[in-house]
């Protein structure tokens, strides 16, 4: 099992992000963080990095199920999802929940987390 689904499209970096964003809106997530990893890997330590953005994404309807399911599944939350200058274009991953929500000894969750992550993958898709 991979622990993230991703692709590559063609596009300006910054277009390729606002495309995620409206990917993952239509399919129920928000943005609720974004690390800009590039700016923040040269404010802080002076080195240079590719364009490479980190969107928190949460379904709140489903980050709520999860969290009634398993009080302690907040430390994996939200979903990340990354918008990344690669060789041969912007190439757009997000988590696959299912791989990480293993590690919790919950068949329901897991049921859940699968879920959540073909929603992910459809917002991946759609980009």
């Amino acid at each position: 099992m991979t622990y993230f689904h991703a692709r590559t499209v063609e596009g300006e970096f910054e277009a390729v992000v606002e495309r995620t964003r409206a990917a993952l809106q239509k399919h129920g997530f928000g943005v609720l963080t974004e690390i800009d990893v590039q700016a923040t890997l040269k404010a802080k330590i002076g080195q240079d990095f590719r364009p490479y953005r980190i969107l928190g994404a949460c379904n709140p309807v489903m980050a709520h199920e999860a969290l009634k399911m398993e009080p302690h599944v907040g430390v994996m939350l939200p979903c990340n999802v990354v918008v990344q200058q690669a060789d041969s274009g912007v190439e757009v991953f997000a988590v696959d929940p299912a791989s990480s929500m293993n590690a919790i000894d919950n068949p329901d969750l897991l049921r859940h987390a699968q879920a959540v992550g073909e929603h992910l993958k459809a917002a991946v898709r759609d980009v």
